[in-house]
């Protein structure tokens, strides 16, 4: 394992990169960590391209840029080696010359989250723990349970009211214990770390639990990897406690750090407008906790545990945030499946949405080349889809009927 420390972002102090921490042990600071590396020795131990001719294409081939050591025991479940896309119809849709859509919802659970929790459940291998535990608005919580249950671990949830029933059938089906909380995220998360101190469980909260944003980061691995180590002009992904975009530039930093890319794409982060105190802080400097009003339940976080590393993340690679309102989700929801074939939920399209609307804004040329990262399936949230599209014909089983839903769709002979 090629970790050297782990560094606080707020204070700097140094820690030891032990399993049971995860916060700045100065108590006056509590900053979050970030996961540093020895880069020279993966430099000298890693050659690009013999990587390239791997046979393993799940994101354990990245196994030298992970903090997990060499011989862990890993959960059975693959994950990564999404498809990227080059939608062309779309792109024209937009009036985009080379828009790209990375596929995360065909992982295992069908959402990136399950690069953070396979980490996770290896890390909790690592440390033996027998039961693992997070808060989540839904596919932290699926991903999780999913994981867990592949690898055998005691697997307890919580979650806000309003998940969606698909995400909560998930965690059902795997086995977990769910508890469903009578209120907000917020309320959901600080509930939960209660009970994973009280009760010495694995904390698997991506918010505040440096490991994880390490398995989210292999999505830029990938994405490079599949560009033919070629660095894009943009990529867009949405943000609710900021933890995937930040794992998104410290990906595609380790490639730089190691001589792999000479550099950062630009990223652009996209919240809803009925939640987005990430962006409203990058411009304001402060926090303030924010309504979660929007039919993007993945991305509904009114107190983001993340912002930190989400801001940096945006300015060090010299990109912006936008939000985007949910009439425009829905679009997105739309136009990826019409002229893409790909299903998203509402927060997977969001960074989608988030394009089209940097685009109409001036801040994205038509040329440049922009990878949208479609981060869960929309068979996660039934509901959703189902309200962003009109209903099916409904007709009797008569044929003129039949040809009257043709003509009105202009549907005739081929």
């Amino acid at each position: 394992m090629e970790v050297t420390q782990l560094r606080c972002i707020k204070c700097g102090r140094t820690h030891e990169p032990t399993t049971d921490v995860l916060t700045c042990s100065d108590r006056a600071c509590g900053g979050l960590l970030d996961v540093e590396y020895d880069y020279r020795s993966i430099a000298r131990t890693v050659d690009r391209d013999a990587l390239s001719a791997s046979s393993d294409r799940t994101m354990w081939r990245y196994g030298v840029f992970l903090p997990l050591g060499p011989d862990s025991r890993r959960p059975g479940l693959q994950v990564g080696g999404t498809p990227l896309y080059r939608t062309r119809h779309l792109g024209r849709a937009l009036g985009l010359d080379d828009l790209w859509v990375k596929d995360e919802g065909l992982n295992p659970t069908a959402s990136l989250k399950d690069r953070a929790s396979a980490v996770a459940v290896t890390r909790a291998f690592e440390g033996s723990f027998a039961t693992v535990a997070c808060a989540s608005t839904g596919n932290a919580a699926s991903s999780l349970a999913g994981y867990a249950a592949s690898a055998r671990l005691r697997c307890v949830i919580f979650v806000p009211s309003r998940a969606p029933e698909g995400k909560v059938a998930q965690l059902l089906i795997f086995g977990a214990t769910v508890i469903s909380v009578e209120g907000s995220y917020e309320q959901t998360f600080t509930l939960s770390e209660k009970a994973i101190e009280e009760h010495g469980w694995y904390n698997r909260n991506a918010a505040i639990n440096p490991y994880l944003i390490e398995g989210k980061k292999t999505v830029a691995f990938e994405l490079a990897e599949q560009l033919g180590w070629t660095v894009p002009d943009w990529v867009a992904v949405s943000v609710g406690d900021g933890c995937t975009i930040a794992g998104i530039y410290k990906g595609f930093r380790d490639l730089v750090q190691v001589g792999w890319l000479d550099r950062i794409p630009r990223l652009l982060g996209v919240q809803a407008e009925g939640c987005a105190p990430v962006v409203r802080a990058l411009g304001t400097g402060r926090l303030e906790p924010a309504d979660e009003d929007t039919l993007a339940d993945s991305i509904a976080v009114g107190k983001p545990r993340n912002p930190d590393k989400a801001i940096h993340a945006v300015r060090a690679s010299h990109g912006t945030m936008v939000t985007v309102s949910d009439d425009e989700i829905f679009e997105a929801m739309r136009l990826l499946g019409r002229y893409a074939g790909i299903f998203g939920e509402p927060a997977g399209v969001t960074g989608l949405a988030g394009v089209r609307r940097a685009f109409k804004g001036g801040l994205i040329a038509s040329g440049e080349r922009i990878i949208s990262i479609m981060t869960g399936n929309g068979l996660k949230d039934i509901a959703s889809g189902t309200r962003a599209v009109a209903p099916p014909a409904r007709i009797p089983p008569e044929y003129e009927a039949l040809e009257g839903v043709l003509r009105a769709a202009g549907i005739g002979r081929d």
